[in-house]
């Protein structure tokens, strides 16, 4: 097949998209960190007595950007921290929204509607998720997660044997509200817009003690309001290269969402030093939908589906979960940290879609009925002893249970779209890790870290069509070592030898399909694989920092992993009960490698021009190159992985006044991706202007005016399918929006 899209289908969709806008324009309405040590933190030589629990790593973090970068510098696994200071910077609504601009991290989908969460250019799956150290529950969205509830992130660019090793990409852990040391509440309002569209936040921290009792009571309450216009022109070229399709189809959504998150925070101190920590995470969202959408075919062999469609959807989701940590400390410095928890998730959808036909007579009606239920429990530990200056020795051990039923009843016209509408899915699964690590000082200039990992999955499911029983269990061996250059100052080199993995997805797995409403090549029904086996990953990892004198950086990072039994989606036509339908499944296609480079400089102006203005400078570029086996070239990437990013930003004190000013410009240019011999997929440009300004009226007041995705450009995506000598191409393209927030600051 040709290996980019024909200019000849472009035009013949880009001239149908702006009839489909216009007629469809005029018909349509408008980590409990304080108790867990850091595996990859070296210990400081040459303790002081008084300082001797900083050998243990129990630490607070401060959100000080020099204690960020100390910590960095001091880890032996490169990890990197965002404190409060990025967290706040510009007023985000989400935590993906800050995500974007930190170094080697991409967030899918377009501007301001989130999407899946990547390091390094790899889609969904590659990057672990972690909420204090454990992984996050199913079917929770990080977009969920407001910045108000979070301490810090941070950044692990290879794994570390005391967390799962599925992360071939790297690991984002997001540390949930920890202990405030001050006595001051924090108060949050904040009022965003738009196109005319507003909405509410307000959060409330409020921290304190009673005797060895200390907590800290964090929450939330939102409403949003957003609308999304996305015009998809479909063109089918028969086997001599002539149009057999022409099709337009125009969608408005309006959405309201409202939600409540709760973190309450309690850590109580026994006078032996004992410490138990316990966090429940409480969320609730709701939200409210109705759409439009127009089709018109200037062009085809059969009649359209539909001419007109109204649809209408109500979604809720509920989650409980509990965080626990007890720490003990023996006599000979050795420590024994114990975490445990356990939820529970509810997800519930609903929905009812209209289609009618040019005459306005109702032809279909379809319904969609979902309800999900999670559960999960989990312990692990670790212990761990000093074994002389600068040298600590760990094992431990992590067991994790969980449970999926769900039922969906998915009708058209009464009858259902697939053999299980109805039936019960019971899906369960097991997984046991056992861990050692060894990290040392081999010298004043050398530290290592060597640690070993083996982890076992077993996932299982039963339906009224079968049993499913899929296993799977790993050995992750990791090396990661740094080299501080003598008479460099802070600067240092370091390297990592890594093994790690990425387990199929439940859904990806064993899933109830989901159903396509306008099946075609490009827009598939969705099933699981039973037989997937997991993605199997070697890698090395180079990299050279450079600490300046004002508490900033220069990086360069260097990375290549070579991955076998790749996963990957593929569509067929397949006979179902409702007829022939596309239908998309993953399987193991071969072998994959995937390399790059990150750079980063972080640093104040006046590190090289003392007389400069106080500016601050953020900055990050990353490129990536990749190459699947099986595909033919070019362009045979890793799935959605771009060729490059960047991020810019920029904060100004200004002298005499108590205002800063700042901004972001996040850059991911185009690319397309060979993702078979028989599909190219195409992403268009994101471009990402964020800009802020904040007055402090006073230490305890503070306004913040944030604009984000100030140039609110089209997002572009595309689609092409060749099959039986027939390409079937689709184009996309999806308004986006600035959205305005001012948010009031108090400390009470």
């Amino acid at each position: 097949m040709p290996r980019h899209l024909p200019r000849r289908l472009l035009s013949f969709a880009l001239a149908g998209a702006f009839s489909a806008t216009a007629q469809a324009q005029a018909i349509s309405p408008a980590s409990n960190e304080e108790t867990q040590e850091q595996p990859v933190t070296k210990p400081q030589p040459k303790p002081k007595p008084a300082d001797a629990r900083a050998g243990v790593q129990s630490v607070t973090i401060s959100a000080g950007r020099a204690s960020e970068l100390e910590q960095r510098r001091q880890s032996t696994a490169a990890k990197m921290i965002f404190g409060r200071e990025e967290l706040d910077r510009n007023g985000d609504a989400s935590i993906g929204e800050i995500l974007k601009r930190l170094p080697g991290v991409t967030v899918g989908g377009r501007p301001g509607r989130g999407g899946d969460i990547r390091m390094r250019g790899m889609g969904s799956g590659y990057t672990q998720i972690l909420i204090n150290g454990e992984r996050a529950p199913r079917g929770f969205s990080m977009d969920s997660l407001t910045p108000d509830q979070v301490e810090r992130i941070e950044i692990m660019r290879g794994p570390v044997a005391e967390y799962s090793t599925q992360a071939i990409a790297g690991t984002i852990n997001i540390v949930l509200r920890e202990e405030y040391k001050q006595k001051n509440a924090d108060l949050k309002i904040s009022e965003s817009f738009e196109r005319g569209r507003n909405s509410h936040n307000i959060s409330l921290t409020y921290p304190g003690d009673a005797g060895a009792l200390s907590y800290a009571l964090s929450g939330s309450v939102f409403q949003n309001q957003q609308g999304d216009e996305v015009g998809t022109a479909t063109v089918e070229l028969n086997p001599a290269g002539q149009p057999s399709l022409i099709q337009n189809q125009f969608d408005q959504t309006r959405r309201r969402s409202t939600g409540v998150h709760l973190v309450p925070r309690f850590s109580y101190r026994w006078e032996n030093g004992d410490t138990l920590m316990l966090q429940p995470f409480f969320m609730n969202t709701r939200s409210d939908s109705n759409s439009d959408s127009q089709l018109t075919q200037t062009l085809s062999s059969v009649a359209a589906p539909y001419a007109s469609a109204f649809a209408s959807a109500h979604a809720e989701t509920s989650f409980a979960r509990g965080f626990g940590n007890w720490q003990h400390k023996f006599a000979d410095n050795a420590r024994l940290n114990v975490k445990f928890g356990g939820g529970v998730g509810r997800m519930e959808s609903n929905s009812l879609r209209y289609q009618y036909d040019a005459s306005g007579k109702q032809v279909d009606l379809i319904s969609d009925v979902d309800n999900t239920r999670d559960s999960s429990i989990n312990t692990g530990g670790k212990y761990s002893k000093p074994l002389g200056e600068g040298h600590t020795l760990a094992a431990g051990w992590e067991i994790e249970a969980g449970n999926r039923t769900q039922t969906r009843v998915s009708l058209a016209n009464g009858a259902p779209q697939f053999a299980e509408s109805g039936d019960n899915l019971d899906a369960g699964t097991r997984r046991l890790a056992l861990f050692a690590q060894d990290e040392f000082d081999i010298s004043a200039q050398w530290s290592a870290y060597a640690g070993l990992r083996w982890e076992g999955i077993r996932t299982t499911s039963s339906t009224t069509t079968g049993a499913v029983d899929n296993r799977s269990s790993i050995w992750s061996p990791l090396l990661h070592a740094v080299w501080r250059i003598p008479g460099g100052g802070k600067d240092q080199v370091r390297v990592s030898l890594t093994h790690s993995y990425r387990a199929p997805a439940l859904n990806d797995l064993i899933a109830l399909p989901a159903i396509s409403s306008l099946n075609s090549p490009t827009r598939p029904d969705r099933s699981g694989n039973p037989a997937l086996k997991p993605e199997l990953s070697r890698g090395i990892d180079l990299a050279y920092e450079h600490y300046l004198s004002r508490a900033g950086i220069m990086s360069a990072n260097l990375f290549v992993r070579s991955i076998d039994d790749l996963m990957r989606r593929r569509a067929v036509l397949m006979d179902t009960v409702t007829g022939p339908r596309w239908v998309s499944s993953p399987q193991n296609v071969g072998h994959a490698v995937t390399r790059g480079i990150e750079l980063e400089a972080k640093f104040q102006l006046q590190e090289f021009f003392p007389d400069g203005p106080t500016i601050d400078v953020r900055s990050n570029y990353s490129h990536f190159w990749s190459s699947v086996d099986h595909v033919p070239g070019p362009n045979n990437r890793l799935d959605q992985q771009p060729e490059q990013t960047a991020n810019l930003g920029i904060d100004y004190r200004a002298a005499g006044w108590p205002l800063i000013l700042g901004g972001n410009l996040n850059w991911t240019p185009a690319y397309v991706t060979q993702s078979s011999d028989t599909q190219i997929s195409s992403s268009g440009l994101k471009r990402q202007l964020d800009l802020y300004g904040l007055w402090k009226f006073s230490p305890a007041v503070q306004l913040r005016l944030s604009a984000n995705n100030l140039q609110a450009g089209d997002y572009l995506s595309g689609n092409a399918v060749t099959t039986g000598g027939i390409e079937h191409v689709d184009d996309s393209s999806a308004k986006t929006y600035t959205t305005w927030t001012l948010r009031l600051e108090m400390k009470l």
